[in-house]
């Protein structure tokens, strides 16, 4: 049965773009396929943008080819100045931005809202590095020589990003990459490409030289393939799942491409006995269902110290039953629908195998039923959680909470190593001291203590074993970009 048209459809389509950006022009072909945008609140379609066809991607890569080195010709200020416009047009219409957003992928409003500003961070942020990448000048061996080293851009980019956060993902990859002098070809979430689209309105907007970012929405697998076919793109960087990443690799090692990956997490958190108790599970609560929990450094697995365990797991419920479910363009909700109905069924599967192996749902546990459509889950809490759940083990990426309790400190830190992943960890604890060395020892790329909201444009990003490798952010963040150049410069008269 064809899905119905939203009713915001027609504002969507007066002011977000719904084309492919190619050479700061929006196209498509006379023949275009389109793919239906859904608003996983009500299954309405918000919008509809290109599938895209080889022809088109090529058409992207054959601009960001060309522009490219006049683009790493532009002076680093000049460079900066843009991308201090862009963050400044995305904060003027951060309410539009928001409302788009917010249609596309279902997150509350204000969520919305603070993504918008924190992209708009990213390219603040990375404005100011652009005026950063500095060379040297070292003393060589042999009097004679001087060696000089160079930053230089790496050359087009290809940024594909996911679909739980539209506009920060792009946002991280297409500002770094631009700051460094690389062009860019972006390919938009295919759930929730609108968003990313509005990152490139709005450098249009800031006078970006055409060709210097390009957007080709549709099917990544078919147009990963061409770009990394292709010699034209000098780097890729990729947020996705772990089998995304893994055939990302693969097809970039037979091109000998670089690759940055982001491939999720399964976050412990540890409240250690002399924790907060009431700050730490309310924290914790907050945290969780953010996003309605599709936050890759979400945090995921909870292990509490037995000793005040039954505390923990009383405020955790009081503060998880306060939890607003519902559409996210209404007032005071706090968590939006899921994604899509596959997580809709992953929440369901990975329950069913808890309670199978003894776990007792102390809240939630099923759709929410308050909602005759659209993907709504009620916030979920297991506890008498073991370590062979399959919610323990896997990325949960859904307003479920598993809570276990640990006895001691070895025991906790093993049981936050068990996982594959290595994104986040969180320590709850009044010992600065002593979570400072727990930190230490989590296989994680960035660890919170008494804090989940770690991700912000001026640290590096990024995590270990499954997890990926290559930063975003901080002073890390541009180095992705670049490549280092050696220069052995002989001085005095030159005999030929």
């Amino acid at each position: 049965m064809p899905l119905s048209l939203h009713a915001s459809s027609r504002w969507v389509a007066e002011f977000c773009p719904q084309l492919n950006l190619i050479d700061n022009e929006w196209r498509s072909s006379e023949d275009q396929e389109f793919i239906e945008i859904v608003d996983p609140s009500n299954e309405q379609v918000v919008a509809t943008v290109p599938l895209s066809t080889a022809a088109q991607v090529n058409d992207a890569l054959a601009s960001v080819s060309k522009s490219q080195k006049p683009w790493a010709e532009v002076s680093s200020w000049k460079r900066s100045e843009y991308l201090r416009t862009i963050a400044n047009i995305m904060r003027r219409d951060v309410d539009s931005y928001a409302r788009v957003m917010t249609l596309e992928q279902g997150k509350p409003i204000e969520q919305a809202k603070g993504e918008i500003l924190a992209a708009a961070d990213q390219f603040d942020w990375n404005a100011d590095e652009a005026r950063r990448i500095y060379g040297r000048i070292v003393s060589a061996k042999n009097e004679n020589d001087q060696i000089h080293i160079y930053r230089q851009p790496i050359g087009p980019v290809a940024s594909f990003a996911a679909w739980n956060f539209p506009s920060l993902l792009p946002a991280r990859k297409i500002s770094a990459a631009l700051a460094a002098g690389c062009t860019v070809i972006a390919v938009p979430a295919f759930e929730s490409p609108l968003s990313c689209l509005l990152i490139g309105k709005a450098a249009i907007e800031a006078g970006l030289p055409a060709g210097v970012l390009n957007m080709v929405t549709g099917d990544a697998a078919m147009i990963s393939q061409i770009i990394m076919d292709s010699d034209v793109v000098r780097k890729v960087s990729l947020t996705g799942s772990v089998p995304v990443g893994a055939i990302t690799l693969a097809r970039a090692a037979n091109s000998i491409k670089p690759v940055t990956v982001e491939l999720g997490g399964h976050s412990a958190v540890i409240v250690l006995e002399d924790a907060n108790v009431d700050e730490a599970a309310k924290l914790c609560a907050a945290g969780k269902y953010r996003n309605a929990g599709q936050v890759c450094i979400s945090a995921s697995r909870f292990f509490v110290h037995e000793s005040i365990s039954e505390r923990f797991i009383a405020k955790f419920l009081e503060h998880a039953r306060t939890i607003k479910v519902g559409i996210g363009s209404d007032p005071g909700v706090d968590m939006g629908p899921l994604g899509s109905k596959k997580r809709m069924s992953v929440m369901h599967e990975m329950i069913a195998d808890a309670k199978s192996k003894g776990a007792v749902v102390a809240l939630g546990g099923s759709a929410s039923d308050e909602f005759s459509e659209g993907y709504f889950f009620q916030p979920t809490v297991l506890i008498n959680v073991k370590s062979d759940m399959v919610v323990m083990t896997e990325e949960t990426f859904g307003p479920v909470a598993p809570i276990a309790t640990f006895s001691n400190l070895e025991e906790v830190i093993q049981m936050a190593n068990s996982t594959p992943y290595g994104l986040a960890g969180f320590i709850f604890t009044n010992d600065l001291n002593n979570a400072l060395q727990i930190g230490l020892r989590l296989e994680v790329g960035m660890v919170g203590i008494n804090n989940l909201t770690i991700a912000t444009a001026e640290a590096p990003f990024g995590g270990v074993k499954s997890s990926g490798f290559g930063r975003e952010g901080g002073a890390e963040g541009i180095e992705e970009f670049l490549i280092t150049k050696y220069i052995n410069a002989r001085m005095g008269r030159v005999t030929l």
